[in-house]
């Protein structure tokens, strides 16, 4: 070995200790300055607010039973508190996403890891970020892939994590989340995938959407695809099973558990009818906020509606298939209305047969040639109060008006207001009540004899003679403008104590007037109404429905 070699060798062995000290040295350095670093970016790192796609809600409509009616607003969203999402709904989630959730930093090495682990080994897949994490990504930040936007992400993440707690955290993760078929939230999920609230899920019901986050556009087939149904189905087992690991659900739940039914997807198309519905909850909604209609879109209410969505979609089928083919250019056009007397709650309102083609409602605003159907309260010495007292002077009422003063008679001359709002929801929280508003329009003696009156009309010019039926008077009278071939238009009213119903033909050509005489089929205008009101009665169902029925009369003359 060369002196020179030598030399060196022995150099580097005694300043071997001064130069790990340096290197330590620098590494030190190094560390703390990356992590002065970090803690100058977390100080400087704000929570922004969440961007606006995100606050948006959609405003949802029901009708009187809860039933699911439609929606207005930009996206489907709706918020509500975290405690009316069930802590099994919660947890599933938590299993599906982020089983560290209640423990981790908001950021989860070990989460990135074995997600990684199972997109190896073929595993069930699951998200490398946290549910921290994930609400950062969809709710506060841009969808932007980069490794800046990463760090960006998980510092927010952290200080999210520092400053909220777990449950503000979760329940702005469960209202932005998206789970397919539209649905932003697991309200919106919920009612889209089961026709139900979010505090009405069941333990399957709630593993099955927490098992669709994971792939939303994949699973919203769930149901209308096997291929997906059965995959999805295989995970839901994966999510029951963590869930029941965990102890968030016992061992009979878990035995106990059936993979869920889902509504159908793509849903049938209920523009034809609902949106005649919706239009008149909707203005109606935001005069009673004092907003506009399209802040009550994007508001996230839930409006309650008087509507029987299934009567009202079994009055749909029955005119849809009662109306004849078009004749000679000609459109017959039917309205129909059914509302409580005494109280003015709007039950059925039939406004056209597609809002696509007519988004114009007849029920509402069409008015219609009133020929005799006004009578009946222009009898001598009736007195009519407000604000049946102009009704003498209307020609062409809409059918709601007339039907309201039906009901009047119904109700001995109580007049309700017709409305179609019983209370409005945010949140969960009532922000609107609905009370009826009534006033006496007649005497209740002169209501009795006009309501005798008609029984004697009705009884000399009828097929069948009324009756009363479990003690409640039920009265039918046909009338309308013109008779026989120069029948102009129908007017066909049932009502007792119980409902009032007004059904109204009419017709138009080229958008004029036109008769309806030779429109409608087999039976002449009149019987033609006539039939079609008995049998919606028939159908509103409730307990003498069926028996009153039977006493509605089948006129055989049109009333001059």
């Amino acid at each position: 070995m060369s002196a020179r070699l030598r030399t060196l060798r022995t150099y580097l062995r005694r300043t071997r200790p001064r130069r790990l000290r340096r290197a330590l040295a620098a590494l030190l350095a190094l560390f703390l300055t990356a992590c002065a670093a970090l803690v100058l970016a977390y100080r400087l790192t704000e929570i922004p607010e969440p961007h606006p796609e995100t606050v948006s809600q959609s405003t949802v409509f029901v009708d009187a039973e809860g039933e699911y009616l439609g929606r207005r607003g930009p996206v489907d969203r709706q918020d509500i508190p975290l405690e009316q999402v069930p802590r099994h709904v919660q947890n599933a989630v938590i299993a599906a996403e982020n089983r560290s959730f209640r423990t981790d930093s908001g950021v989860a090495p070990t989460a990135i890891l074995r997600a990684a682990l199972a997109t190896v080994t073929g595993g069930e897949r699951q998200g490398g970020s946290t549910i921290t994490q994930q609400y950062v990504k969809n709710a506060l930040l841009t969808p932007e892939q980069s490794l800046k936007r990463k760090a960006h992400e998980a510092l927010i993440a952290v200080k999210l994590d520092r400053t909220r707690s777990k449950d503000e955290i979760l329940e702005g993760y469960l209202n932005t989340v998206y789970f397919g078929r539209g649905a932003a939230g697991i309200e919106s999920a919920a009612r889209n995938y089961f026709g139900v609230g979010a505090g009405d899920l069941t333990v399957s019901q709630g593993a099955a959407l927490a098992a669709i986050v994971n792939l939303p556009s994949y699973y919203e087939r769930a149901g209308a695809d096997a291929k997906v149904t059965g995959t999805l189905e295989r995970r839901w087992v994966w999510v029951l099973d963590a869930m029941a690991d965990s102890g968030a659900i016992t061992d009979r739940q878990r035995a106990s558990a059936r993979f869920p039914a889902f509504r159908f997807y793509p849903p049938g198309d209920t523009d034809g009818q609902r949106q005649y519905l919706i239009d008149a909850a909707s203005a109606e909604a935001a005069d009673r906020l004092g907003i506009t209609e399209d802040q009550l879109a994007r508001g996230g209410y839930k409006v309650h509606t008087t509507f029987d969505l299934g009567l009202q979609d079994a009055t749909a089928e029955l005119v849809r298939d009662r109306t004849p083919a078009n004749s000679k250019g000609a459109r017959l056009h039917t309205a129909v209305v059914a509302t409580v007397p005494g109280d003015g709650a709007v039950r059925v309102l039939y406004g056209g047969a597609d809002y696509a083609h007519q988004p114009f409602n007849d029920a509402v605003d069409g008015a219609v040639e009133a020929g005799t159907a006004t009578e009946p309260f222009m009898f001598k010495g009736i007195r009519l109060g407000d604000p049946l007292s102009d009704l003498q002077k209307d020609p062409a009422p809409t059918p709601m008006r007339l039907n309201s003063a039906y009901a009047t008679l119904a109700a001995k001359g109580r007049y309700a207001k017709p409305y179609t709002v019983t209370k409005i929801t945010r949140g969960g929280t009532t922000v609107h009540t609905t009370h009826a508003k009534t006033r006496t329009a007649m005497h209740e003696k002169e209501a009795a004899v006009i309501n005798e009156l008609m029984h004697v009309s009705l009884a000399e010019g009828a097929a069948v003679k009324p009756v009363e039926v479990t003690s409640r008077p039920l009265i039918s009278h046909s009338a309308g403008a013109g008779s026989g071939p120069g029948t102009r238009t129908v007017w066909h009213s049932v009502y007792s104590p119980r409902l009032a119903l007004t059904v109204a033909l009419f017709a138009e050509r080229g958008g004029k007037p036109a008769r309806v005489a030779g429109l409608t089929g087999t039976y002449p205008p009149d019987q033609h109404a006539a039939l079609e009101a008995t049998e919606v009665w028939r159908l509103a169902g409730s307990p003498g429905a069926q028996s009153e029925a039977v006493a509605v009369p089948v006129p055989t003359r049109t009333a001059p």
